[in-house]
């Protein structure tokens, strides 16, 4: 972590700033925010600031989670725990909440009302076969099943176009006309597939110091019969990886002000790192929110993440969605036409209030794993290059969760995801050339890095970005340019034993 940004973060919990207010004022409206009051204050800040020595363990970072924090498993179910702090009320609604991200909808109309209504277009029949044992979802491997890729289109909007109310920068876009704002690879029977993600690879080589060459494979993204017409000519094509569901929660009660104190949109301290916050219109508030979730920071909310996967990728009405026939385009007649599920049992909804809630408490409270090898001597070498070569300046390691009396699991929680949930220029190479809301097409939000190190025994797989091109947390690296560039040739030129201690310690996390 660069410490003029850290040490910013800490300085508000040491001034005692009444973060309750400050976060008020920034419309932080899903949450119930008091201030930290001084006592509380004066503990965060000796936590979340850099390590005087990085190449010691720190208090309390083997509990990643904070307190929710689970044991570390072997198996493929490591990320699909409760976090360990919930009552047993709360337990019962996990396992409610888990069996309806399970559960396969089926088309309307059907006898199983609270099941029905899927499609007429999607890209799956459940939450978990994009989240699969809740990880990481990858790059479609031609088979028939949802790969947890999906592929959003959008098309510039006409100059002059505005963004919503009380939010500066913003970059306007539309639906692609014919196809909506995601490509549908599946359809119900009588409709057709909107069409395939299809992608070809180009070799890139990387010489390391060290006499190393790693060759990183570049995506060449479009879509494969097209069902509906030519896409549009100016269209703009962004795939994205279901990314995993570990900690979700505990990202949403980080106080807004702890956020923005990382945040250097001018660059003012000179360190190259000039996060922005990604501002977004709040549906489910009528307002605008700081966006945390999604790829590009486009959700304000867990609930309006969960919501719109429903929408979007299963065409499922909510309350924050209603219409039934989901993305399916003014163009795509019969698609609006077919029958939903919407029923007044549940509201005239497809997704009931219930329901809705459930699998969004269910996202909310999977447990994060404890950290592995937290006093192992190259892992501890590793941290030290992290912080040394920049990595923590955008990977910003640690938070104090807001006080929350309405939620005690997430109040007051010292948690190390690793990101500060900012958006970050990454260079051209991850360039996906397509605006959303305020962050450009060369733009991402900071992912979290807590639980990397295990995607490989939980997903089946180590695909790595937001496209999945990465086979390797190395590949990874390379790839970054832009606002990384700097941390990334430090990493190339470093010898081989340190790069690979570095390595140890992203795996450790």
């Amino acid at each position: 972590m660069r410490p003029s940004k850290a040490l910013a973060a800490a300085t508000l919990f040491a001034a005692a700033l009444p973060l309750g207010t400050a976060a008020q004022e920034l419309s932080e409206l899903h949450l119930s925010v008091p201030p930290h009051d001084p006592r509380e204050a004066g503990r965060a800040a000796l936590v979340v600031g850099p390590p005087d020595d990085p190449t010691q363990p720190q208090r309390f970072e083997l509990r990643s989670g904070g307190a929710g924090t689970v044991r570390a498993r072997d198996g493929a179910d490591a990320f699909s725990q409760p976090a360990a702090n919930l009552s047993a009320e709360q337990r019962m609604d996990f396992v409610l909440g888990e069996a309806l991200f399970q559960r396969p909808w089926v088309s309307a109309p059907s006898s199983t009302i609270a099941s029905d209504g899927l499609g007429p277009l999607f890209n799956a029949r459940s939450c978990a076969l994009c989240h699969r044992q809740d990880g990481r979802g990858q790059v479609p491997d031609g088979s028939d099943e949802a790969s947890g890729l999906v592929l959003h289109l959008s098309i510039p909007a006409p100059a002059g176009t505005t963004g919503p109310r009380g939010i500066a920068e913003w970059i306007a876009t539309l639906p692609e006309p014919s196809y909506g704002d995601q490509l549908q690879d599946h359809a119900l029977p009588g409709h057709s597939a909107e069409g395939q993600v299809a992608v070809t690879w180009q070799d890139v080589p990387v010489e390391l110091s060290g006499g190393e060459t790693v060759t990183l494979r570049r995506p060449l993204w479009s879509v494969a019969d097209p069902a509906y017409g030519p896409l549009a000519a100016d269209v703009m094509l962004s795939p994205r990886v279901a990314p995993p569901l570990i900690g979700l929660g505990l990202l949403e009660a980080i106080p807004e002000a702890q956020i923005l104190a990382l945040a250097d949109p001018d660059d003012a301290d000179g360190d190259g790192i000039s996060g922005r916050a990604a501002f977004v219109w709040s549906a489910e508030f009528d307002a605008p929110m700081l966006g945390r979730f999604g790829h590009k920071a486009g959700m304000p909310t867990l609930r309006a993440q969960v919501a719109s996967a429903f929408y979007r990728d299963m065409g499922l009405s909510s309350a924050l969605h209603r219409q039934g026939w989901g993305d399916c385009s003014a163009a795509q007649a019969d698609c609006r036409a077919a029958p939903d599920g919407a029923d007044a049992e549940q509201g005239g909804l497809e997704v009931s209030e219930a329901v809705l809630d459930l699998v969004t408490f269910y996202s909310a409270m999977l447990g994060v794993p404890a950290r592995r090898g937290v006093e192992d001597a190259e892992v501890l070498r590793g941290r030290a290059i992290f912080h040394a070569s920049g990595c923590a300046a955008c990977h910003n390691p640690a938070f104090v969760t807001a006080t929350l009396p309405e939620a005690p699991e997430r109040s007051f929680q010292l948690i190390w995801p690793y990101t500060d949930l900012l958006l970050h220029d990454m260079g051209e190479d991850l360039a996906d050339n397509r605006p959303e809301g305020r962050a450009s097409g060369r733009e991402w939000r900071t992912p979290p890095l807590w639980g990397i190190g295990l995607t490989g025994q939980v997903s089946g797989h180590t695909q790595f970005l937001h496209d999945g091109r990465a086979r390797t947390l190395l590949e990874a690296i390379l790839w970054h340019g832009g606002e990384a560039q700097a941390a990334r040739d430090e990493i190339v030129a470093l010898a081989p034993d340190d790069r690979a201690a570095l390595l140890r310690f992203l795996e450790s996390l």
